[in-house]
Order: C-alpha cells, then structure tokens, then sequence
C-alpha cells in the first residue's frame, strides 16, 4: 500500500493512506486528477474573456507583450511559491510561510487580505453570473439567480473537499476545452483552411495592417499590463488545494512545472488567434467582447451565447475556487490563533465548516451592497481589494528569500523544486511588482484609487496585527 504525505499543523507531513484524516482535521479528498485540473483552469478566470477586449483597443496587437510580462511574472512567482509549497505543503500555502519567515505580522496580514479579496470576488462573480442566467430567465429576479449560485456553491463546498474538486475539474474542463477549441478553429480560419469559414484567412497581417505592432505607441504596453494584471489572479489557488490532495508534493511540482505552458496556450494563444481573425481596431471587439468578435468572423453561428456559457462557466468556477480558497485561509489563520478558534476546526468529513459560513456570510453582505449601495460601499469593497494581487504575489517574493534558508537548514532533501536564478529573479521580480504598483499610482485614475485604498485596508491590518502580536508576546513573558 503506498503511503502519502500527510499535512501537519507545523506545515510538514506525517505517513497516511488514502483519504485518511489529516492532523489538523482536514481529509486528502482531492485526487490528482482534481489537483491537475485546479492547476489548469486556475489561470483561466473570467477576466480573459470579459476584459481581453478593452485591453486590446487600448494597446492594438502590444497587447501580447503585456500578457507576455504579466506571464512572465506570474511563472516565477508561482516558482518560488512552488518551492515553499513542495517542500512544506500548508492549507495556509504563502500566508504560512509568511508567518514562519517573515514574522507573525505578516502571516496575519497577508492572509486576511486574501480573505478579503475573495469573498469580495465571490459578489462580482455572483453578480456577473445573475446577469446571464436573468438574460436566459428574465422570470427570476437578478438578485434571486445571485442568491441561488451562492447557496449552490456553498452547499457543494460544505459536502466534502472531493466536491469541490469534482465541480471544478468540470468546470475548468470545460474552460480548458473551450479555449483550446477556440485556438485551433482559430489557427486554421487564420490561415484559410477552415470548411466554411466567413474570415477572409489574412494569416499575420492583422498584427501590423492597423498603424503597426504598436499603434499607441510603446507606453501602451504598461498601460496593457495594467488592464490584465488581474485577469491572472488564482494561479496560486493549486498551492492551497494540494494540501489536501493524495501526494502534496508530486502535484505542487507538477503544477510548478505547467505553468509556463498552461499561460502560453491559454492566454497568449487565444489572444493572439483574436488579434489575426480581426484588426485589433475592429469596434466589435470592445462592443462584442473580443472572443464573440473572433467567433462571429469565422462564422460560428450563436457565438454570443455560446460565449455566454463559457463565460458562466468561469463565472461558477471562480465562484467555487474563490469560497473554497477564503474558507481555507480561514481555516489557516484560525490554526495559527490569527482568527476565531471555531474556523480551525473541520467535522468528520474535513470540513471547515465555520470558515465557509463565515466567508459566505460576508460574501452574501457584499452581493447585498452590490445591489444597494453599488456606487459607494461596494465600490470601496472592490478598489479597496484591487492591487491585494500584487500585494500577495510581492510577499511571495520577499517570503521565499528567507524561507530557502530555513529549507536548507532544517530539510534540504524537501527541495525539490528551486526558483530559477535564486536570488537575483527574485529580487528582479520584485522589482517588476513594485514598478507595476507604481505605475498604477502614475497612471492616476481607478487604478490610483486601487493601490491607496488597499493600501490603506492594508496598513489597517498590519496595525491590527503588530497590536495582536504585541499583546502575545506580553502574555507569553507574563506567563513565564
């Protein structure tokens, strides 16, 4: 029988068969077929096919470069989070090693940020799916469809780890269908060999015959960064989930691995398929999105819902992952003391339930603003968790500085994936984070308004902590 690595409270692993019960009460139910495919459709939110559009009109064909940057950067953070991961793997993943390297400030900090950027995601993606089903069922009030995704999907992730992990592997299955589907049909209109295609097949002349490669000028590429930095937000969700999976290790280094080709294929490919179907200048880009444009010049007939169901199914698959992630950094902090001691306890099937509830219950509050207030309080719910993307991938960055050392001194043989080029890509990606940041600031405008106010949540929880870890060590010494 062979014997898996099991999850401790500490991060490392003790032997376990099965779907046997970890020790700090959470079950390996996610097989690697589930782990393989959360890894997959984890980089394919539903940013790539709502928001690829504006940022095409506002770059022209550069707009590859910017997702070539933005993908650059997000391989090697996922390297070095991949590293950490292998070797310690944690429900907790960049937040726990956070904690043990940087300091117990950081670990709170970081990890009740990403809380709040998921369970402020979990009302936009309710919302944008409400918006469709509404569209197919006027009958049922927006509000109502918002409710009934959530209550579905909190039903799903309450029965057991192995039903998230089997929603998602559908749910990512048909993005990652879809997409590759796409590239190819794509491919082959571009160059005119598609039976009874309608596009005149131009092969790469789309990507200069509109005032050049780049038509707005080199500057447009950072403002292209900018408009897709966030469309690759989910990436690290693997690291979470592998925590409970049957082999922690083998699937961290598996996704590790993917990642380049998984952002190649599905963002770099299917965008440029649209920039050769179409000139990036085509208004039915920005009015159709530019995935219903590129379908509708090939000549697929009812692009428009069929993109629709697409999209919904990434829509519910970002709803899922976003409640599953929130409920397990929870779970985390709970077990570290950064969070009410109810969210680090699972019943007998491994699930956290008070850390579920409690992040659905915010997230239903932030639907409800959604709806009421959607202009003020919502508003700030969103600007106010905007830049926590860059925030996390930075403190992945500065965390696996430290976290190498302490792998080196305390396990080296768990090192079985390194970053490339330790430490100067690092420091060098950091660097590029920092720059994006502020570049944001400079752009002024929304984004502006993103980095200070999240700045501002930010530096509220950091306080919170610094006071909270204050107060421990002063019980700790009255204690002695």
């Amino acid at each position: 029988m062979n014997t898996q690595p099991t999850l401790t409270k500490e991060g490392g692993s003790t032997g376990s068969t099965g779907d046997s019960q970890h020790s700090d009460g959470l079950k390996a139910g996610l097989k690697n077929r589930h782990l393989s495919m959360i890894a997959i459709g984890g980089v394919i939110g539903a940013g790539l096919f709502v928001g690829s559009g504006s940022g095409i009109a506002a770059a022209g064909p550069a707009i590859l470069l910017s997702y070539a940057l933005v993908g650059a950067m997000v391989v090697f953070v996922m390297r070095m989070l991949g590293e950490m991961a292998a070797a310690r793997p944690s429900s907790g993943s960049f937040s726990a090693y956070a904690d043990q390297a940087l300091g117990r400030w950081a670990g709170f900090t970081i990890g009740w940020l990403y809380w709040f950027f998921w369970v402020v995601v979990l009302a936009v993606e309710a919302t944008a799916g409400a918006v469709i089903l509404e569209s197919w069922v006027p009958a049922v009030p927006q509000w109502a469809w918002a409710l009934i995704v959530m209550v579905v999907l909190t039903a799903t992730n309450l029965g057991s780890v192995a039903s998230y992990g089997e929603f998602e592997f559908w749910f990512a299955g048909i993005k990652v269908v879809a997409i590759a589907a796409f590239v190819v049909v794509g491919l082959l209109a571009v160059f005119g060999v598609l039976p009874g295609s309608d596009n005149p097949g131009a092969g790469f002349a789309h990507l200069s015959d509109a005032g050049g490669f780049l038509p707005m000028g080199a500057g447009a590429i950072l403002t292209g960064v900018l408009m897709v930095v966030f469309s690759f937000m989910g990436s690290e969700i693997v690291t979470l989930a592998a925590g409970e999976s049957e082999d922690p290790q083998r699937a961290v280094t598996k996704a590790t691995n993917s990642v380049i080709w998984r952002i190649g294929v599905f963002y770099l490919g299917s965008i440029f398929v649209v920039l050769t179907l179409l000139p990036w200048n085509d208004k039915s880009i920005v009015e159709k999105g530019s995935y219903v444009a590129a379908l509708d010049s090939i000549g697929i007939p009812h692009a428009g819902q069929v993109m629709n169901v697409i999209v919904l199914t990434a829509v519910l698959s970002c709803l899922n992952s976003g409640l599953y992630t929130a409920s397990r950094m929870a779970f985390s902090l709970g077990q570290r003391g950064d969070a009410p001691k109810a969210f680090a306890r699972a019943n007998k099937r491994g699930v956290p339930v008070a850390a579920i509830l409690a992040s659905v219950v915010f997230g239903f509050v932030a639907v409800f603003f959604n709806y009421w207030r959607p202009d003020d309080v919502f508003a700030f719910l969103l600007n106010s968790s905007g830049a926590v993307a860059l925030f996390v991938w930075l403190v992945i960055c500065l965390t696996q500085l430290r976290m190498r050392k302490i792998i080196l001194r305390e396990s080296p043989e768990k090192l079985v994936v390194k970053m490339w080029l330790f430490p100067y890509l690092t420091w060098a990606t950091a660097a590029m984070i920092v720059f994006v940041l502020g570049f944001m600031v400079y752009d002024g405008g929304s984004n502006r308004e993103q980095v200070v106010l999240s700045l501002l949540v930010a530096g509220l929880v950091l306080a919170i902590g610094l006071v909270k870890d204050k107060f421990a060590k002063r019980s700790e010494i009255e204690q002695v």
